[in-house]
């Protein structure tokens, strides 16, 4: 069966996809700080969970390893851990800063990184999740600040990758009803909805390079 690495796997875009996956017929690893719930999700789905903490360069190293000592090869990686903050530039703290830029942008760059040997083997797919804040500015967003690299990357990668066989595809998700936000936004997507875009994405022919996906609620207007 072919494999599917998720970070940020433990809750919602991640967990959802892992689940989708799991039903397409992927062998899943899952990836995530949160051990506890990492391994939950990983009893339920039938799947291989590693805790690992995305923004050192070791873990990533380790959870590639980990996936070819178990599986014997690596089909497609979902870049997907991130974390949000407060808008407005006076917001936050800068450690919290520091904290987002490391793993939404760094932590995604090393997830790639440490997969492209092994994708290269298997001609297979790098998916990152950028977002709707990646493509429009937002007021006083550091997170969209570090979207728009995300996005960056995603072309760069693109562009890198070429003539490799390996595809690259950004998931922009708008507004998603999942605990990355404290109050839960009403007439939001659900993360299943996103899962769909992602299992859409690798289940295309080889010679179809779905590059980006922005997914936006009915009601979402910016």
């Amino acid at each position: 069966m072919p494999v599917l690495l998720i970070t940020g796997a433990s809750t919602g875009i991640g967990a959802a996809t892992a689940r989708h996956a799991r039903d397409a017929g992927y062998d899943v690893v899952l990836a995530a700080r949160s051990a506890d719930k990492l391994e939950e999700l990983a009893g339920d789905i039938g799947a291989l969970a590693v805790p690992a903490d995305v923004t050192k360069w070791e873990d990533n190293e380790a959870l590639v390893q980990r996936t070819l000592d178990e599986h014997g090869r690596l089909d497609a990686v979902f870049a997907n851990a991130g974390f949000g903050g407060a808008r407005g530039w006076l917001k936050g703290t800068p450690d919290e800063w520091r904290t987002m830029l490391e793993t939404n942008v760094l932590g995604a760059a090393y997830t790639v990184r440490a997969a492209i040997p092994a994708l290269t083997e298997s001609k297979g797919h790098i998916l990152i999740t950028s977002s709707v804040a990646g493509r429009r500015a937002i007021a006083g967003s550091f997170y969209s600040v570090t979207k728009h690299a995300v996005t960056a990357m995603g072309e760069a990668l693109r562009q890198d990758l070429d003539g490799s066989g390996i595809r690259v595809t950004l998931i922009e998700p708008g507004m998603v009803d999942t605990p990355f936000f404290d109050n839960r936004p009403s007439n939001a997507l659900e993360a299943d909805d996103i899962a769909r875009a992602v299992i859409y994405a690798v289940s295309q022919p080889p010679h179809v390079d779905v590059n980006e996906i922005l997914i936006r609620p009915t009601a979402q207007s910016g």
